[in-house]
């Protein structure tokens, strides 16, 4: 399931994932919907969100909202990440790689939505252990948080980027 828009500030969304819940009470079963949204403007800034609804669209609203809240910006070198990381979240791990450009986005399903939506266009990737796309879309903002961009690392030792890397 695949839901692209543009907005008028240039987002683009993306649904990851929509599931029927039910709970059961003395009547019957009442559903809701539940919606895994990824948000981002393909130059390095995404959110996830998540949200229930007894409604399909309000459930997709819900979850845009949130994911506008919980944005992240992402140190990428030209087209691709700046180093190799391995991102986890419950038991689901994420191995990001960079790649030299014109590799494009070697990712599977879920990984791939959230380098298309945070305009990563090079990347080698691999999902390790569970594949609940839930669990895989956090272990994968949990690897993209993690990296660390160089100026701001060279900064923050008093160094310069020449004195780092040599």
């Amino acid at each position: 399931m695949d839901r692209t828009e543009r907005k008028e500030n240039e987002l683009v969304e993306k649904l990851v994932n929509l599931n029927r819940v039910s709970k059961v009470v003395k009547g019957g079963r009442r559903f809701s919907f539940s919606a895994l949204v990824i948000v981002g403007d393909q130059n390095g800034h995404i959110g996830y969100g998540s949200g229930k609804a007894n409604d399909v669209t309000e459930a997709i609203r819900k979850a845009v909202d949130k994911a506008k809240e919980h944005m992240i910006t992402v140190p990428m070198v030209k087209s691709t990440i700046p180093h190799e990381i391995i991102g986890g979240f419950k038991s689901a791990s994420v191995l990001l790689r960079p790649a030299v450009p014109g590799t494009g986005v070697i990712a599977g399903g879920v990984v791939r939505h959230v380098m298309d939506a945070c305009g990563i266009k090079d990347v080698l990737s691999k999902s390790l252990g569970s594949k609940n796309s839930i669990n895989t879309v956090k272990a994968t903002f949990v690897a993209l948080e993690q990296l660390f961009d160089a100026k701001e690392l060279a900064k923050s030792r008093g160094k310069s980027l020449s004195e780092m890397w040599g």
